[in-house]
């Protein structure tokens, strides 16, 4: 028989997992912060940004770019080109934008409420697209990533990185989202794949590929 006390907990776990998929309001916005400032969530964006190789004229996309961290730091890197970001949560947006300011009034940083399914115009081909902890939660992965290879130029890069945040995550549970990200990125028609691994609690994975053209 379920409690009262069994029901809420439940929702509360609903709550919290909605939460950190699509952050609102003053607790998504306050999730966003947290997530700013830990020291190891900053260290795997910067790590997985170092990855792409970014160089200062790139036209580069980040989905599901949460507080702006990543975005901070492909901006750093593509001193003449541009930064375009989509999440499909405002409070994201409005906490990035923020962060991003600077850039944002030059018209380097564009952010964008969007969903990686309802993806705007980014004009000219990009040359690498970043998702970190995102992909897990596309409606149909393979399309997506079709899409998205379809917006890259030809040798275009793209990196999607996984952190299992499941309860008892560990080193085998890295292992197994690598490899699944890397039968989702062949599937979509991508190329030359190789996988970094960040030594963190759990260990992180960034699936690396190219757009054959």
């Amino acid at each position: 028989m379920q409690t009262a006390g069994t029901s809420l907990k439940r929702r509360v776990i609903r709550y919290l997992v909605g939460q950190a998929h699509r952050p609102r309001g003053v607790v998504g916005w306050a999730n966003g912060w947290m997530f700013a400032l830990r020291p190891s969530n900053r260290r795997r964006n910067i790590w997985a940004v170092s990855l792409l190789d970014v160089r200062p004229t790139d036209r580069v996309l980040e989905i599901g770019f949460g507080p702006g961290i990543a975005i901070a730091e492909l901006a750093a890197r593509a001193t003449r080109g541009h930064v375009f970001g989509v999440d499909h949560s405002r409070a994201m947006v409005r906490q990035a934008a923020r962060r991003n300011a600077a850039a944002v009034r030059a018209r380097r940083v564009h952010l964008t409420h969007a969903s990686v399914e309802r993806l705007p115009s980014f004009g000219d081909p990009l040359d690498a697209i970043l998702a970190v902890n995102s992909a897990g939660f596309w409606p149909d992965p393979v399309e997506r990533l079709r899409e998205l290879r379809r917006l890259l130029r030809p040798a275009g890069r793209i990196a999607l990185v996984s952190q299992p945040r499941c309860p008892g995550a560990t080193r085998d549970t890295t292992v197994r989202a690598a490899q699944e990200l890397q039968d989702l990125l062949t599937r979509a028609g991508f190329t030359h794949l190789r996988v970094e691994t960040l030594e963190l609690d759990p260990p992180v994975a960034c699936v690396l590929a190219g757009n054959p053209g």
